[in-house]
């Protein structure tokens, strides 16, 4: 039960973020009304896909000093999962930009920056899929992976800053936690956070096993 205790947690703070997030009370916001919920869904999705990615860089670092299989199935695992994490957060995000900014992909660089990082890391997986020689395969991919993950910070938070963004916490707008948001949406979000990293560790875990034991079963046959 002890190992497990991380799991279960996070598994207790979704379910109470997503509750709470439906039916917790907002401020009346001109513009934003009700569809400031997606805050609690939108950026969770952007920290744990941060984390993932995170994991990511650090395992393919290892896996160039060790050459040990599993760190590289950690490192493709927790891209696989940090995609699917992006994907949501791509489309909760044009969800709530059309509400708020009538136009679900306004030109923003904000935006554009995230639509190239996005499209980053799905040269990753393709760049894994191109290559069958399993050895050459995590090298270079791991070497691919070092390099995409400081690009990606430079594109979702250092340029989107240095222009004009519709974009909060962007281009001089001020971000939601300072903002808009009150202390009970506070107690919302920052469990949700938590709780979707916890969510997505998890995801990556049992991703890792499942390659783990093809790997194997290959070794044998």
């Amino acid at each position: 039960m002890k190992a497990y205790w991380w799991k279960i947690l996070g598994a207790v703070i979704v379910a109470y973020t997503i509750i709470a997030g439906m039916l917790g009370h907002v401020p009346a916001l001109p513009i934003l009304h009700e569809s400031i919920r997606t805050v609690y869904y939108h950026v969770p999705m952007w920290f744990a896909m941060l984390l993932m990615y995170l994991i990511s860089v650090i395992y393919s670092v290892k896996y160039l000093s060790s050459n040990k299989p599993e760190d590289d199935f950690i490192a493709v695992e927790s891209v696989n999962v940090g995609i699917v994490f992006c994907v949501f957060g791509l489309v909760s995000g044009m969800l709530w930009a059309n509400i708020t900014w009538g136009d679900p992909w306004p030109n923003d660089p904000k935006l554009n920056s995230s639509a190239i990082a996005s499209l980053m890391y799905l040269a990753y997986v393709v760049l894994r899929n191109a290559l069958d020689e399993e050895q050459k395969r995590a090298k270079i991919s791991a070497i691919y992976n070092i390099f995409a993950f400081p690009i990606m910070i430079v594109l979702l938070f250092i340029l989107p800053r240095m222009t004009d963004s519709l974009h909060p916490g962007n281009g001089g707008n001020p971000g939601f936690a300072g903002y808009d948001m009150d202390g009970n949406m506070k107690l919302v979000f920052r469990p949700a956070v938590l709780g979707w990293m916890l969510i997505g560790v998890w995801i990556m875990s049992l991703r890792y096993r499942m390659r783990k034991l093809e790997y194997k079963e290959n070794e044998v046959a």
